[in-house]
């Protein structure tokens, strides 16, 4: 008990982790323009965010250290203290300033409307759009743009959860157009023809980063960096580098700059340790991009080992409170029977990835638990109520009059669970078992969203990188199909010569 006490107390205590780093959270699944696996080198990331990231760090005289993190949960894990500072095309908005701590706006986007080129005609504006499925994505500036013209117009919004399927989507004609930024929807147009971006937007935005909201003072000195880069020039040549400076970019950096100098003096007011130029290492857009399967192999190797080993120690903390619950509910009393069903019921009653948010999220102002413990914990207690029903109905699937016999001969009731009703019960639960480890395995893909990096989110990163899911998804399913398979060969030998 003093172990476990130790481990949570430390676990709870605030870390800003390594001395000298900033550490910087992104969604490399997002992809370029703002943070993508560099494809010469998939263990390196670059973009225009990757690069203001590396900016801030050499101006505050840190190294910079990136942490991969689902874009959904960057505001998340920025306020619970996994990272320094949340970049990877993060809007700003009026929700978000009231719970974090944010930078000065560094890019201005437009908020475009694309359409069919059929419809370029019809539809020029959200009002056009009445009673017309408008895709976006969900928690953006877009969305709630469309959801005040849903009860102004009629428009119907439609979320999704990635930047792709709405484009390929309105190309099929299943919405009639999509709102987003126009860095994403330029980026579309690329990968995806069949569609035209209409050039008057419907408004604007601005990229930001955020940081928690007790490190305002690491925002200041964020905000000291950008603002020297802006005038010195170095930002627009990030932006230039990465194809998304325009002449509207120019008019907003030059606003930017009016605003600094009124602010007094060239609005660098923060001291900074080295305020001369920055010296960006990251790789350029210029980099040869390599999309040959070996290229993304070592890294999907190295995700599935993760997967592996989050699925195994999952897996056996789910047996070992499986067979105590089950244990609990057949020899326990009324009040531990009653109290293990209703752990069971609730469990079962809710989605893992629920569970999973309140573990890592929702507890994090009692108990800070790193990410892979939090997966196994979260993985495991939930798959420990589904192994406690298997281990309960093989223990009471062996015939009573067995038992009788048992106690007739004087053995106890250990000696009963040990000797005659517990190896029974183990090969009748066997196969199940083995089914459950092999949705475990899928299921631990459920673990990107608390900011851990398994196959599944990996093999994500390679296709946003090569624009297909045809390669990364047969080679993610093969190495899937070679981590599991063993185990279900294994668990028939074990059946076989244990059968009766």
């Amino acid at each position: 008990m003093l172990c476990v006490l130790s481990l949570l107390t430390a676990c709870s205590a605030p870390s800003d982790g390594p001395a000298g780093v900033l550490r910087w959270g992104g969604d490399a699944e997002g992809g370029a323009p703002f943070v993508e696996a560099d494809p010469s080198n998939p263990a390196l990331v670059r973009g225009f965010d990757v690069e203001i990231a590396t900016m801030m760090a050499e101006g505050m005289g840190r190294r910079p250290q990136f942490v991969q993190v689902s874009w959904a949960s960057i505001e998340q894990s920025v306020a619970r203290g996994d990272f320094d500072v949340g970049m990877s095309g993060l809007e700003d908005r009026a929700e978000l300033r009231e719970r974090l701590a944010v930078s000065l706006p560094y890019f201005e986007f437009r908020e475009v409307l694309a359409v069919r080129p059929a419809d370029t005609t019809r539809f020029r504006t959200l009002a056009d759009l009445a009673r017309r499925r408008v895709a976006t994505l969900g928690s953006t500036q877009a969305y709630a743009l469309l959801l005040d013209a849903q009860r102004a117009h009629g428009v119907i919004p439609v979320s999704y959860d990635d930047d792709v399927h709405p484009y390929e989507d309105l190309v099929a004609g299943r919405v009639d157009a999509v709102l987003l930024d126009h860095v994403i929807a330029e980026r579309a147009l690329r990968r995806t023809a069949g569609f035209v971006v209409l050039a008057t937007p419907i408004t604007t935005g601005h990229y930001v980063a955020v940081f928690a909201p007790q490190r305002r003072a690491l925002r200041d000195s964020a905000d000291a960096v950008l603002r020297a880069r802006i005038i010195d020039g170095s930002l627009e040549a990030v932006f230039r580098r990465w194809g998304v400076w325009d002449e509207a970019q120019a008019r907003y950096q030059q606003r930017l700059i009016a605003q600094f100098r009124a602010m007094g003096g060239d609005g660098t007011t923060a001291v900074l340790p080295d305020m001369a130029s920055p010296t960006v290492t990251s790789p350029t857009a210029a980099s040869p991009r390599v999309n040959t399967p070996g290229a993304y192999l070592p890294a999907l190797l190295r995700a599935a080992v993760i997967t592996l080993g989050i699925s195994v120690a999952a897996m056996m903390l789910a047996m070992s409170l499986g067979a105590f619950i089950a244990a609990g509910r057949v020899y326990g009393g009324p009040l531990a029977r009653a109290a293990l069903t209703v752990y069971v019921e609730v469990v079962r009653g809710t989605p893992v990835l629920l569970q999973l948010f309140v573990l890592y999220y929702g507890l994090s102002s009692v108990v800070r638990l790193p990410a892979l413990f939090a997966a196994i914990l979260g993985l495991g207690l939930n798959y420990a109520a589904y192994e406690s029903e298997i281990y309960r109905a093989a223990l009471q699937a062996i015939p009573r009059a067995q038992l009788e016999a048992a106690r007739t001969l004087g053995l106890t009731e250990w000696q009963i669970l040990r000797l005659v009703r517990g190896p029974q019960a183990v090969r009748l639960a066997l196969a199940p078992m083995t089914n459950d480890f092999v949705a475990l395995l899928k299921d631990s893909s459920l673990v990107s969203v608390i900011t851990v990096v398994e196959l599944t989110k990996q093999t994500a990163i390679y296709a946003t990188n090569v624009g297909s899911w045809v390669i990364p998804g047969l080679l993610c399913g093969v190495i899937y199909l070679l981590m599991s398979l063993p185990l279900s060969h294994l668990a028939r030998r074990l059946e076989s010569r244990w059968s009766v």
